[in-house]
């Protein structure tokens, strides 16, 4: 079976350690990529990510960096090129969240998570599009979450920073098509990862029944649909959010 990706795309992940971000690597590992797995601090979490990406039969290059900081940023994409040569595919996928009402919550809270969530974002494709345009080819995919579509009682902070990434990848994927390259962003529901398996059994069964199809969605099935945006099958796309939450918000 053919790969979405021809052999020698390079492609960076940012918080690639675990959940979302280690799902996005492999798929993409697994359609051809040789991959650079972002983390802000190296860890035995991001070393199997790397296992993984390498058991594709493709390279892969675990590079740290605090994307919040704007020369971090940087350096993660001149080490990306420093090691392959070109980057073709970015994704934005590194993201914390502080969550607390708006009643309560600091300014330090509020400040960390756009900081890192949707500056971290801007820092990287900025750092990134350069080289991209030279190329006149590329393809970035941010991850938003529907929070960023509908808002959620509690997080304030990081629906404001998923919103924001909408709006960037709008302006950005505007800026960017007459160079060839691309700009999409995913918007994940109600995802298995760490967090959300940490919330007690009644919760979790309170977000499934809002949900259509009534189930809790994987990582993979964000990894799918980003490398979907990310491959030549998506060329005709750009300045789009997919939104992957099961029939959450219709």
């Amino acid at each position: 079976m053919s790969k979405l990706f021809e052999p020698g795309t390079v492609a960076i992940v940012t918080g690639a350690a675990r959940g979302i971000g280690r799902a996005i690597a492999v798929e993409l590992a697994c359609e051809g990529c040789n991959v650079v797995v972002n983390c802000r601090t190296s860890n035995e979490a991001a070393a199997e990510t790397l296992r993984q990406v390498e058991a594709q039969g493709v390279r892969g290059l675990i590079v740290e960096a605090d994307v919040s900081a704007a020369d971090e940023a940087k350096a993660l994409v001149d080490a990306a090129i420093a090691e392959f040569g070109h980057v073709d595919v970015l994704v934005n996928n590194a993201g914390i969240t502080a969550d607390g009402l708006l009643a309560t919550m600091t300014p330090e809270d509020f400040n960390r998570v756009l900081q890192v969530n949707l500056g971290g974002t801007f820092n990287c494709m900025k750092a990134a599009t350069r080289p991209m345009m030279r190329a006149k080819h590329g393809a970035i995919v941010n991850i938003s979450s529907v929070v960023g579509v509908a808002g959620n009682a509690g997080q304030a902070n990081y629906a404001a920073s998923k919103a924001g990434i909408i709006g960037l990848t709008k302006s950005a994927a505007k800026e960017l098509a007459r160079k060839k390259v691309r700009v999409n962003a995913v918007a994940p529901g109600f995802i298995a990862t760490d967090m959300t398996n940490a919330m007690t059994d009644q919760a979790k069964e309170r977000t499934v029944a809002n949900i259509g199809l009534g189930a809790i969605g994987q990582a993979q099935d964000i990894a799918h649909a980003v490398a979907f945006l990310a491959s030549d099958k998506a060329s005709y796309i750009t300045g789009q959010v997919l939104r992957v939450d099961g029939g959450l918000i219709i």
